[in-house]
């Protein structure tokens, strides 16, 4: 993402929670007198795989739901021109039709493993739209599928599928194992985006687009899990055997995205291909995991 803004003659600033811990509202206040910026994309979270989010779905809820409403808050205190909040695509119901449009995502529950922090990022939304009907507040909303990429989170215990994956398939070559175990039947699909792809999204979002209705980023295509996992297996060069734990939950039954709309309203589309991206990912971790 910083990559991405600088050469726009942006001054950009990041910050850690060990800086400004954006669940306090004194430290959300502190941070815009010190910062004073101009616009603010608002990507922070506490995330995790499903075994995370069943393990914390009252702080998953809470922390999230409260930094958002603080940046956003505090955002139109201190007259930032626009703000960009980055939701998620656990925010759509168990069952929406495939693919995810907009339009559904009122169209029923969350699916139960994701709900607390899926909902919590879906009240953003909602704040967002209700800040621009009564202050005039220019704040848009950005719902990405399932990222990936180069500085992913490959902890086992709070990462998502395809660095859970990449770790388990690098560690376990490297071992002599004779076999992988991966939660669920595989029968689940999911889409994947690079962070790549995610972050010039945003950055377009940014630059072009002004408007209440959220907007999807996403790639275009669904895999089943059961096709992913040996594709993972194959790049990071581990050719033993997958054990599928079926008495682990399989998460939602499936999830591809509608970008339609972003095409439409500020051109974008995802560009770099699945496997090249996988590739890259596999790569970046077995230089940089130490």
């Amino acid at each position: 993402m910083v990559d991405l803004l600088e050469p726009h003659a942006a001054e950009v600033f990041t910050f850690s929670s060990s800086e400004y811990d954006l669940t306090r509202q004194s430290n959300v206040a502190r941070m815009y007198a010190d910062q004073r910026p101009d616009i603010v994309i608002h990507l922070a979270a506490r995330v995790g795989g499903i075994g995370a989010n069943r393990a914390n779905p009252g702080s998953f809820f809470y922390e999230n739901a409260i930094m958002g409403i603080e940046v956003m808050e505090q955002a139109r205190h201190h007259n930032v021109s626009k703000l960009v909040q980055v939701g998620t695509v656990c925010a759509y119901p168990k069952f929406a039709p495939i693919p995810f449009s907009e339009d559904d995502l009122w169209q029923g529950y969350p699916e139960e493993t994701n709900a607390p922090y899926g909902l919590a990022k879906k009240m953003l939304l909602v704040q967002a739209q209700a800040y621009r009907q009564q202050y005039g507040f220019n704040s848009v909303v950005l719902f990405p599928v399932n990222l990936y990429g180069p500085r992913d989170n490959f902890d086992l215990h709070t990462s998502h599928v395809i660095p859970a994956l990449v770790r388990k398939c690098v560690e376990a070559r490297e071992r002599g194992d004779r076999q992988i175990v991966v939660w669920g039947d595989g029968s689940p699909t999911r889409e994947f985006l690079h962070a790549r792809d995610a972050a010039e999204g945003i950055v377009t979002a940014a630059e072009r687009y002004d408007k209440s209705e959220p907007v999807n980023l996403g790639a275009g295509f669904e895999i089943r899990i059961r096709d992913l996992v040996p594709l993972v297996a194959r790049l990071c060069r581990f050719e033993a055997e997958i054990v599928w734990d079926v008495s682990k939950p399989n998460g939602q039954p499936r999830r591809m995205l509608d970008t339609s709309r972003a095409l439409r309203e500020f051109g974008w589309r995802a560009r770099i291909p699945f496997e090249e991206g996988l590739r890259e990912t596999v790569e970046w971790f077995e230089k940089n995991r130490a």
